[in-house]
């Protein structure tokens, strides 16, 4: 298991030092701002559509490892997949940074997101780990107001 966590700490600390899809999206469709005013945490996410497939997803901004490594994680899974899947993820990482997850079966389907299953142990980062998807969830349901983590 140490060899596990490990791996996952290497996946976070990979995804923060070189960020995938870290790029303003010109032409996107929609984007929307989110804030975590506790760390300071500030990105924007950028989404290209192609009827109800992500097309291309990208961020900028700044923050702590765990929202930038969430940030880049999450635009190199939900490339590709459809708002029903999203949405699956999407809730499927929330169950597990808030440590409602809890069989290794369920925690391995998730590939690199099962990185974040540790975060629960710290409640305080469970915010940072979600506001990269919270800011997603706002530009595919067309709200165009800044997330706020409180």
């Amino acid at each position: 298991m140490s060899d596990l966590k490990a791996l996952y700490q290497e996946v976070i600390l990979d995804h923060n030092k070189n960020p995938r899809n870290f790029k303003k999206l010109e032409d996107a469709d929609y984007s929307v701002e989110g804030y975590n005013p506790l760390c300071g945490d500030h990105y924007t996410v950028y989404l290209k559509m192609k009827g109800d497939v992500i097309s291309e997803i990208t961020f900028i901004g700044s923050g702590c490892a765990i929202s930038k490594a969430s940030a880049s994680v999450m635009s190199t899974v939900l490339k590709g997949k459809t708002l029903t899947e999203v949405e699956s993820l999407f809730n499927e990482f929330h169950h597990l940074v808030r440590g409602e997850i809890k069989d290794d079966v369920s925690i391995e389907k998730l590939g690199k997101l099962a990185a974040f299953g540790g975060i629960s142990e710290f409640p305080v980062r469970v915010k940072c780990a979600i506001l990269p998807w919270h800011t997603m969830k706002n530009a595919i349901d067309k709200k165009n107001e800044t997330v706020s983590t409180e």
